[in-house]
């Protein structure tokens, strides 16, 4: 399989899922560098408005993800 072949409507890869696995990683990587940094006395500035849009994107893709594997697709 071509990464072209990624995009196209009939394969094996859910997009969907993906695209929130790779957002929850970064929410998991800030959050264990967060505790790092608190650990070495230092302050991690996230910006709220960033973390959570990565949040949304997790929720979304996420929850799309999941209603399309019990409704089915048409």
């Amino acid at each position: 399989m071509s990464f072209a072949d990624i995009f196209k409507d009939t394969n094996d890869w859910n997009e969907k899922t993906i695209v929130g696995f790779i957002s929850f990683a970064v929410m998991i990587i800030v959050m264990i560098v967060d505790v790092i940094t608190g650990w070495l006395g230092k302050d991690l500035v996230v910006n709220e408005f960033i973390y959570n849009s990565f949040m949304f994107i997790t929720l979304g893709s996420f929850g799309i993800a999941g209603i399309e594997k019990f409704a089915g697709k048409k």
